[in-house]
């Protein structure tokens, strides 16, 4: 299944100081804290601090502008100013942010602790590339990626279907983001 940005609303953040795009949440029928992983495009246009979850794995990764750094209530320090490199930290860590300079946009996964594990890989070689097992969302960050669903521009991302092994193409000068989940043993 392809999503368009365009076709994802534009809402407040938990804490309502700042605006996101979902891009997809599972189960599919999850509202607000009862999911257990969420992809989301996060627009930061001021210093305000992240939103608390508790009980959450995050990773960022920086899309477009300058980044900010992020600073930890445990003491780290993280500049955000690499594009599509991710970071990972704890959801329910207090987050203060700087902003480089300007509004910035960043890809957010979200994973639930007790239920899943995952990461975001960014993918920025030319050609076919097989999806691994547990590849739950493409985004294609730059570029465009070849889908057995369609093609995806800028902004776009893709579901895979559950079953089997599938292939994507990325075309030159394409960044995908690739998240992929798995289930907690136990």
């Amino acid at each position: 299944m392809i999503i368009r940005l365009a076709d994802c609303p534009s809402q407040p953040w938990k804490n309502g100081l700042g605006r996101t795009r979902e891009i997809a949440v599972h189960p599919t029928l999850a509202h607000g804290d009862d999911f257990d992983w969420r992809v989301s495009i996060a627009e930061v246009d001021s210093a305000a601090p992240f939103s608390l979850f508790p009980g959450i794995d995050r990773q960022i990764a920086l899309l477009d502008g300058a980044g900010f750094t992020m600073t930890l209530d445990d003491g780290r320090i993280h500049a955000l100013t690499t594009p599509f490199a991710p970071f990972a930290f704890p959801g329910e860590a207090k987050v203060t942010v700087a902003l480089a300079g300007g509004p910035t946009r960043d890809f957010n996964l979200m994973l639930r602790r007790a239920r899943v594990r995952g990461e975001v890989q960014a993918w920025t070689e030319a050609g076919t590339r097989t999806m691994a097992a547990g590849t739950a969302l493409v985004f294609c960050a730059r570029g465009a990626i070849d889908t057995a669903d369609g093609q995806l521009q800028a902004g776009d991302a893709w579901r895979p279907d559950a079953a089997g092994a599938v292939e994507i193409t990325l075309h030159d000068a394409t960044v995908a983001l690739v998240v992929r989940v798995e289930a907690v043993a136990g």
